[in-house]
């Protein structure tokens, strides 16, 4: 595997430089492979030796990489060493030696070829907590919430690969000023017949309808305000009907979810820091820390020179708790019910400034472990709609990706035929969505587009689909030849080559995803292993090639097909059998 090479070279560089070869493994990055010429496997830029000290930071890069490729040796692990333009240095491994040691794992039971290299395990490892999805309850699950529902699944999954213990908790927009309109509107337009049939469309219904009244009403305004006071001092018949609505609602985003296939270990929310909330008030008055504006509102000067140029309301006039006095409180309940080692949070990137008050917050009131909590921010999907018109639910959206896709199925001359086509439709498409989300960086805003996304070619999850069907069905036809032992000398032609060096990446597309949670590097590496595949099996078939090329390429195939589908479970995208 990619370790073995990276220690081997690391090993040659620590002798020649005197110094330790953890330092270099680091350093050492498997290069990319090139469609027009054989490419080298492993680079090392002399300029990350000269910012680390261990060569002199003055003089000309290039010269220092030559003389240092000079003073290193070829052995039996590397062939060869050159150095390219910038002071790039570059080390070709013995071809057979790379064979032989890409694919040793594969020939092993539930390998999980990648995870468990060397240069991952310098990743700090611990407890999780990653709070995403958070829709707000007594409305349908909006497809605004799609971004942060699979982000944040990613996010989990990804950590949950690399030996984190991960909480996955969906945290609830459940409590606030909106529940006093939606509780004072049901009160004058809810029907408990309707809410029985259709739940969720009901509520809506009631939302919309009180939303517009108390635009022009100031009575509806003041029952709303009414009732969520009543919410916050425990009030039976109001909080009777809240419980209700909340019920209705979790029982309804779990389906959701489920087809989804995207779990959570915590139901919480807002309403569950409603009094602790209170605390956290009280304390940033013991502080000092909480000042009244001329409004009548709690606020806490977070600006420099304490001129109250960033101010964070932390109280309304009457009262009543904000959204961050309710996050202060929950991020305090969690670290001492969870003992996290970091949280994230998933929202859009409108939320930034809120997370930079809740941090800072949290810092001042003396808790050092605000420093692990993170927000990961996405942008906008744009013209998100359906053949019906602009699209509000998210299972108008999956209903919509099932249908086209069983539609170009049924089109195609290559689908095969299948126990359940309409639930091969269903993940294919979720693949599509997930991809086509996931290619650019998150903060970006993106343009929805149904035709794109699903393309069976070109870099889209259906074709991440394909490809691992069309591997699946070349496995199950040739189980019969499956050996432990191959002879790696009969997988030295280019094609192959190709995916062993490319699969040398997969740790460090592990480790950079770990660092900076960007879903791209996988998806990117994913879809260019897939283009090489197809590649490889237009030129070396394993029907009709003699009995020992057939099984070296059988085992070739079985570990790309083996990494394509651990990349997708990461992106939360459920690999299928046939397609």
């Amino acid at each position: 595997m990619a370790c073995f090479f990276r220690r081997s070279i690391a090993a040659k560089l620590a002798r020649t430089l005197h110094q330790p070869e953890d330092v270099f493994i680091s350093a050492l990055h498997a290069a990319p492979v090139s469609k027009k010429r054989q490419s080298p496997d492993f680079r090392l830029p002399v300029s990350t030796l000269r910012m680390t000290g261990i060569i002199p930071s003055h003089g000309d890069a290039q010269l220092q990489a030559e003389a240092l490729a000079n003073e290193l040796n070829q052995d039996n692990v590397v062939e060869e060493i050159s150095v390219g333009p910038g002071g790039m240095i570059t080390f070709k491994i013995h071809r057979k030696l790379l064979v032989e040691k890409m694919l040793e794992p594969f020939g092993e039971e539930d390998a999980m070829f990648g995870f468990n290299s060397e240069l991952l395990n310098t990743l700090k490892k611990g407890k999780t907590l990653v709070e995403f999805s958070s829709p707000n309850i007594a409305k349908k699950f909006h497809a605004g919430h799609l971004r942060s529902t699979i982000i944040g699944n990613f996010i989990a999954n990804l950590k949950e690969s690399l030996g984190n213990h991960v909480i996955r908790m969906n945290y609830l927009g459940d409590w606030g000023m909106q529940f006093g309109l939606l509780g004072a509107g049901f009160e004058q337009f809810g029907s408990q017949e309707k809410l029985n049939v259709n739940p969720l469309q009901h509520l809506f219904d009631v939302y919309v309808q009180a939303n517009k009244e108390a635009e022009h009403n100031k009575e509806v305004q003041l029952a709303a305000r009414e009732f969520f006071q009543k919410l916050e001092q425990h009030d039976s018949q109001a909080m009777s009907l809240w419980q209700q609505f909340r019920e209705i609602t979790v029982k309804e985003y779990q389906q959701v979810y489920k087809r989804l296939g995207v779990p959570f270990d915590v139901y919480s929310g807002e309403s569950f820091h409603q009094e602790q909330a209170q605390e956290v008030v009280q304390l940033l008055q013991t502080r000092g820390l909480l000042k009244t504006t001329e409004r009548g509102t709690s606020v806490v000067d977070l600006s420099a020179e304490g001129d109250m140029s960033n101010c964070s309301t932390v109280l309304r006039s009457d009262g009543t708790s904000l959204y961050i006095t309710r996050d202060i409180a929950a991020a305090i309940d969690r670290k001492l019910k969870f003992n996290f080692d970091e949280m994230i949070y998933v929202t859009d990137k409108s939320q930034q400034n809120h997370f930079q008050h809740l941090f800072h917050i949290l810092h001042i009131l003396g808790h050092p472990w605000a420093e692990c909590c993170r927000h990961v921010s996405f942008g906008l999907v744009q013209g998100m709609s359906t053949r019906r018109g602009e699209v509000v639910f998210l299972e108008d959206v999956l209903d919509e990706a099932r249908s086209r896709m069983l539609h170009n199925m049924q089109q195609a001359k290559t689908t095969k035929e299948m126990d359940d086509p309409g639930d091969t439709a269903e993940k294919v498409g979720m693949s599509a969505l997930i991809v086509q989300d996931f290619k650019g960086p998150l903060e970006s805003d993106y343009k929805f587009d149904w035709d794109r996304m699903l393309q069976a070619q070109g870099d889209t999850g259906v074709f991440l689909q394909y490809t691992h069907a069309r591997l699946q069905s070349l496995i199950r036809t040739n189980s019969t030849i499956a050996a432990k032992e191959i002879d790696s000398s009969l997988l030295l032609e280019n094609r192959s080559i190709a995916i062993l060096q490319h699969l040398l990446r997969f740790d460090e597309v592990l480790y950079q995803s770990n660092q900076d949670l960007q879903p791209r590097h996988l998806v990117n590496f994913l879809t260019k292993l897939s283009h090489l595949v197809a590649s490889a099996l237009r030129e070396l078939p394993v029907k009709g090639s003699p009995h020992n090329v057939a099984q070296a390429r059988l085992r070739l195939f079985s570990g790309a097909c083996s990494v394509l589908a651990n990349g997708m479970r990461i992106l939360g995208i459920k690999p299928v059998e046939k397609m």
